[in-house]
């Protein structure tokens, strides 16, 4: 027994290795249009390659479509959470499981954390990386090769983030309705970046200089996002320092919360709400365009931070719904599902929580992923247990188990946990949800008895909780997707950023 674990672990080592050299190579084919597939490594799942059926679609009736903020693309294709309500669920399909066929194609070093989809149908993205600078991208769904490329300014790692969990300059940027990929660089700029007329690559259309409010070398600006008027809010991580920019003027004001804030934020028509590392703010700008805080509510934290979270604080953007909601997880032991009321001033009596749903174990439970927000029903993941996978003495890391439901009330005053699923282990994926399909998609890693390191697109029933079918995506290092959220195409494809390039899984029919 002793022998056999040593073996594994010379094994997963020699993966991880092997995986950074490729990774390495990948420097020479950045900006190219190879789509070689992505390369597994040894050992070999055990696990079978298709298990489950597939499914009958199940339209989600109490579905409504989010509201379309017009200085973004259309929903749900602008940004890693779909919309900016925050959702992470699609009016459309997804895979059935019906003879799934699976494809990768490696794009140059870098993880492609967004997808957006631009008027031509084509994935756009930003995709930062540890051994080179962030790089913009127009990559073909059908091929999955890169059709251009843009090189972002690069800048010296901070000391406070670890390096695989370092997303600044491309995890969070927006796709605009003229499809103008706006993204902050390691520098703290903004460019805007517009597609040449043929389609076939970028240009530099303009750049906003933040660094004279949020200086480089101490912190970096963690998302940006139109409000529903026009007007870029920002938000950097270290210092929670919020800003607003005048498109015409490029006037910027900001305000400072002294809290760190590492996700993103959820825009309504009137209204900002950034979850920082202590509390859930509601923010607008005056009359001046200066943020101003309209309320703040503290969250339940433990002060850790949980293996796979990058902060002690909440992991999850926040999800607007309707109604008047909102939800995140806190950092409580064990987790619970948050809802609030988002008015301004609430009516005598009302709190402003509505509840609190602990999922998950003791010891066992944390979110680095916006919860999927679709209809009255929140859609949690567990992400405890991630480590560095570029660590050989923390790759083979599993995850703890772990998906819920949790329900708001039609009264809008309280909620209940419908179902969790404990088999289902998806590291850090950021989890998708179709409506008409019904299905949850993730992206997970079981554990299996040769030691391997296998990823398998998974699809949950909404409805039960059940696992409806899994089907291998690939094994080894260059297939973890290190905090990428799902995709899912107008034709129902699904897409995924991984370390060595991009997956996709769709319907293979009768």
């Amino acid at each position: 027994m002793g022998e056999r674990r040593s073996r594994e672990r010379r094994d997963l080592r020699c993966a991880a290795v092997t995986g950074m050299a490729v990774l390495m190579m990948l420097l020479g084919f950045a900006g190219t249009a190879a789509a070689a597939p992505i390369s597994n490594f040894p050992p070999t799942p055990s696990l079978p390659a298709y298990s489950g059926s597939a499914a009958d679609s199940q339209p989600v009736e109490d579905y409504r479509r989010p509201p379309q903020n017009p200085f973004l693309a259309k929903n749900p294709f602008s940004n890693i959470h779909n919309d900016t309500w925050m959702t992470d669920a699609y009016p459309g399909p997804g895979p059935t499981g019906l003879n799934p066929v699976t494809a990768s194609g490696s794009g140059g070093p870098g993880i492609c954390a967004t997808l957006a989809t631009d008027q031509r149908g084509r994935l756009v993205s930003v995709c930062p990386s540890i051994v080179a600078p962030p790089q913009a991208r127009i990559i073909d769904p059908d091929t999955l090769e890169t059709i251009a490329t843009y090189d972002l300014p690069d800048g010296p790692p901070l000391g406070d983030t670890p390096a695989f969990q370092d997303y600044t300059s491309g995890g969070y940027f927006f796709l605009d309705e003229r499809d103008r990929i706006w993204v902050p660089t390691k520098t703290n700029q903004l460019f805007v970046l517009a597609q040449t007329e043929a389609g076939d690559g970028f240009r530099l259309e303009r750049t906003f200089d933040l660094s004279g409010v949020a200086n480089p070398s101490r912190e970096r600006i963690s998302s940006v996002l139109p409000d529903f008027r026009g007007r870029i809010w920002f938000v950097t991580k270290q210092s929670g320092t919020v800003g607003t920019i005048e498109r015409r003027t490029g006037k910027i004001r900001t305000i400072r919360l002294k809290e760190r804030v590492q996700n993103s934020f959820a825009i309504d028509s009137g209204a900002v709400y950034i979850a920082s590392d202590r509390r859930l703010h509601r923010l607008w700008a005056g009359r001046d365009g200066r943020p101003r805080i309209e309320w703040s509510v503290r969250y339940r934290n433990t002060g850790k931070t949980k293996p796979g979270q990058a902060d002690a604080g909440t992991g999850t953007t926040p999800t607007i719904l309707r109604g008047g909601l909102i939800s995140i997880t806190d950092n409580a032991d064990p987790m619970n599902v948050v809802v609030y009321r988002t008015g301004r001033k609430l009516a005598r009596g009302l709190q402003r929580k509505v509840c609190e749903v602990p999922v998950f174990g003791k010891g066992a439970g944390a979110s680095e992923n916006s919860l999927i927000g679709i209809g009255r029903s929140l859609i949690v993941e567990n992400n405890y247990g991630y480590r560095d996978p570029f660590n050989p003495e923390t790759v083979n890391a599993i995850t703890e188990p772990g998906f819920a439901r949790v329900d708001i009330a039609r009264n809008g005053k309280s909620c209940r946990k419908v179902w969790t699923n404990s088999e289902v282990r998806a590291p850090t994926v950021v989890p998708k949800m179709s409506a008409e399909t019904g299905l949850i998609y993730a992206y997970t890693r079981p554990p299996d008895p040769s030691g391997a390191l296998g990823y398998y697109w998974t699809a949950i029933d909404y409805r039960t909780g059940r696992t409806v079918f899994e089907r291998f995506a690939g094994s080894g290092l260059l297939y973890n997707n290190n905090y990428a959220g799902i995709t899912l195409a107008e034709d129902g494809t699904a897409y995924l950023g991984v370390i060595g390039g991009v997956v996709s899984l769709r319907d293979g029919g009768t």
